[in-house]
């Protein structure tokens, strides 16, 4: 057998043994929402924690207010408790629990029929600090070039972010910082896969204007 072969081979398992472990992970989430359907408020428990840094992440970038992030985070969560024995798995999860969180992010917005413009990096005594940076971010698949960016660079893509639509600025965080596919943020934002991937041209290509040979 050759090299070739060989590796092949060896990438032919590995893609399987990481089929059957994301297939695994869907059937522990399942399990844990039919628990929290039942009542088990441990299992309800369970599913929030491995999504309220998500959430708030979301939040705090679409409404840039670590205050109106966390009203919207805490309004997120009560809904999925409530509306929880509704889900049919008709979607996945998150693409139920993102359409949610947008739905309330849009809503404030209009409420406040302004776009929040407050800066991400604020002046504290002891020093600048990043709002988004501090809230913790639990994905275990956060892409470790974003965080070798330097933090001009860093300051200068959230400073842009800023700048953009409100449903802009949803598709890039949902495809780049949450890893959704453009079929699942369509599903959350209540449209097709065409109409997020077209968001998501325009948004990169504002970015990619405004940032030139960084992006």
């Amino acid at each position: 057998m050759t090299t070739n072969l060989v590796l092949a081979c060896q990438a032919t398992g590995l893609s399987r043994a990481m089929d059957r472990a994301a297939i695994g992970s869907r059937m522990d989430e399942e399990a844990l929402i039919r628990a929290a359907q039942a009542g088990d408020h441990d299992a309800f428990e369970r599913l929030v924690k491995q999504y309220d840094g998500s959430v708030l992440r979301l939040a705090m970038n679409l409404l840039r207010s670590e205050e109106d992030a966390y009203d919207v985070y805490q309004e997120a969560f009560l809904r999925v408790y409530r509306n929880l024995p509704k889900f049919r798995f008709d979607c996945s999860f998150n693409t139920w629990l993102y359409r949610i969180v947008n739905n309330l992010c849009v809503d404030f917005l209009r409420r406040k029929r302004v776009r929040r413009t407050e800066p991400s990096v604020i002046e504290t005594e002891e020093g600048s600090v990043d709002r988004l940076a501090s809230v913790p971010d639990t994905r275990g698949f956060a892409d470790p070039q974003r965080r070798l960016l330097s933090q001009e660079v860093h300051d200068r893509i959230h400073s842009v972010l800023a700048g953009l639509t409100v449903r802009e600025r949803m598709v890039f965080e949902l495809r780049h910082f949450q890893g959704m596919r453009l079929k699942e943020i369509g599903e959350s934002l209540g449209t097709t896969e065409e109409a997020a991937k077209n968001c998501l041209f325009r948004a990169t290509r504002k970015l990619r204007s405004e940032l030139g040979g960084l992006l």
